[in-house]
């Protein structure tokens, strides 16, 4: 049972609005492989997936990625806070055919911002961006189902999301039907892995880490954490 004992793990969470393919992308994400079934998300799902931190470096480490898919209808709005304690980073999901989830990106990144606010979401989430510079969470902006938006292509890369913008988040669209969208060494996949080392370096090397100075040499050493009461504790 002491293996169990400390973790090495990320929590992120994808939200958008229901439907939009969430769950389609986690699945492609940690499996590699299109859901060819696709179920409805009641709550929130996790699935795990291992990231190498820093891959073909020195540095080089592989940590346990949370994903939490968390479910976007509605009704399960006065629920959802208890899922966005402890993040990390969080992956904004929008549908590339519908105009509406992706406007709708401001509410729910105000949602999980103010998780202790409890509002509408349809009239009282937005985004703030003063709110977000305190808080700098690594954000990944993602529009699915590119592959039905095909007479809107060009245009829907041409047109950058202002919230990504704002955010100094990166963007990918993809078909979460294709594994091909995130195969090595392709565009998104990059743009995946650097969102994953973000997340990663401010987890454990950026506000939780020891300074050992050398001369001109830093030496970061990340703290090990113990999961506990839904919290981490700092056990290194």
């Amino acid at each position: 049972m002491a293996g169990f004992q400390a973790y090495d793990k990320i929590k992120i969470i994808v939200v958008g609005d229901s439907g939009v393919g969430k769950t389609s992308l986690v699945h492609l994400m940690c499996h590699n492989e299109p859901n060819s079934n696709p179920g409805y998300t009641i709550g929130c799902s996790v699935e795990v997936k291992l990231h190498d931190y820093k891959a073909g470096t020195p540095s080089e480490k592989t940590y346990f990625t949370e994903l939490w898919d968390i479910g976007g209808s509605s009704s399960h709005q006065n629920s959802r806070s208890i899922f966005y304690n402890n993040v990390n980073g969080i992956i904004l999901v929008h549908d590339l055919t519908n105009r509406k989830s992706h406007q709708n990106l401001r509410k729910w990144l105000g949602e999980v911002l103010n998780k202790n606010d409890a509002k509408d979401f349809n009239n009282g989430y937005d985004f703030d961006p003063e709110q977000f510079a305190g808080n700098q969470i690594p954000i990944l902006v993602v529009g699915t189902k590119a592959d039905l938006a095909q007479t809107l292509r060009e245009k829907v890369i041409s047109r950058s999301s202002s919230i990504a913008e704002e955010c100094g988040a990166d963007e990918m669209n993809l078909d979460c039907n294709d594994c091909k969208c995130l195969s090595p060494g392709s565009t998104n996949a990059v743009k995946m892995s650097r969102f994953f080392d973000k997340v990663t370096e401010r987890r454990f090397y950026s506000h939780q880490m020891s300074h050992t100075q050398f001369g001109n040499v830093v030496k970061r050493t990340p703290c090990t954490y113990r999961e506990k009461a839904g919290t981490y504790e700092d056990v290194s």
